[in-house]
């Protein structure tokens, strides 16, 4: 083996090497911070007595999650049941008349801990979205207006800073009164969280928009000058790519501030969702709700994980600056 070859393989090796110790560091510290923190809590639980029973550890947690499940699973088998009954029903009632009129009722069991997931989920994503449609354009047009931001800026400060437990009593009120339809697409508490999400998670997304766009290079600027472009080209091939990164921060920003507010505003309102689970487990009094609430709590904490998450794995998918870290 020639000394070129030998060179090669070794620092092959060594790179390799260098590469699994990297990845093991990588997953050795986050798991030690986890297992203190587990420490931390299982030990600080015993010492806490409540009202309704000593606080959950570790341990009455992770069992309050498997009965959470296993109490989705039998619902789901209710569910199964009932409609195979119906339709059992109808069958016979068609096999004694084939033009007797049949209809399939609508299960209306408990929603379980899962199905709660699932609504706060809908609708965290369409009052996102819904507030996103809004504050990415006008972002655009106030960074790229310095007029119109003076005008629109006084209002942003405004209504920035108001809490979401201000604004659910107004919206509730406003769709109650407009939202009045016999056959709804969709439930009115639905369309009260989704606005109230907006309301409250635009605003990030809108000012970091604007700030990425006021900041293009001026070199950018006369290129565009040149080149004659017309404003929507301008704006696609020229003010949207330099203003990704502080606009992904605004979106990352809003998402977050989204999921928060729905959490609250399902739980002053009492609509469907992790927020009113929460709340009902606290108003049973049962010796099991401290631990559920815990559940609740992690998985919340563990969504609002995921979504910045995707999110980051969005911007990197369109950021066209490869080469910056982004966490």
């Amino acid at each position: 083996m020639s000394r070129a070859t030998q060179t090669t393989t070794v620092l092959s090796t060594y790179l390799s090497a260098d590469a699994i110790g990297n990845f093991l560091k990588s997953l050795a510290i986050p798991a030690a911070g986890l297992l203190i923190f587990l420490f931390i809590w299982a030990s600080g639980a015993k010492s806490i007595d409540t009202s309704l029973g000593q606080f959950p550890g570790p341990t009455q947690v992770y069992q309050q999650s498997v009965n959470l499940i296993a109490e989705h699973n039998a619902e789901r088998d209710k569910e199964v049941a009932f409609y195979q009954r119906q339709e059992a029903r109808n069958a016979k009632k068609l096999e004694k008349n084939p033009d007797a009129k049949v209809k399939i009722r609508p299960y209306t069991g408990k929603p379980t801990f899962i199905d709660q997931i699932g609504t706060s989920l809908i609708t965290v994503m369409a009052g996102f979205v819904a507030a996103s449609l809004i504050a990415i354009p006008v972002g655009i047009l106030i960074g790229l207006n310095s007029g119109l931001y003076s005008a629109l800026n006084p209002l942003i400060q405004l209504f920035k800073p108001v809490s979401p437990l201000a604004w659910l009593p107004l919206v509730t009120m406003v769709v109650s009164a407009l939202y009045v339809t016999d056959d709804p697409l969709f439930a009115k508490s639905f369309v009260t969280s989704m606005i109230t999400v907006s309301l409250c998670c635009l605003w990030p997304t809108m000012i970091n928009t604007a700030v990425g766009v006021s900041g293009i290079s001026q070199d950018l600027k006369n290129v565009s000058q040149v080149l004659r472009l017309p404003f929507l080209t301008h704006v696609v091939k020229i003010v949207l790519p330099s203003a990704i990164p502080m606009m992904f921060t605004g979106l990352r920003l809003s998402l977050g501030i989204a999921w928060m507010v729905l959490i609250a505003a399902e739980m002053l309102a009492q609509n469907p969702g992790l927020g009113k689970f929460v709340w009902d487990e606290f108003q049973s009094g049962s010796s099991n709700s401290l631990g559920r609430i815990m559940v609740a709590v992690l998985v919340i904490g563990l969504i609002g994980f995921l979504l910045d998450r995707i999110m980051l794995l969005l911007q990197r998918k369109v950021s066209w600056d490869k080469s910056v870290v982004l966490r």
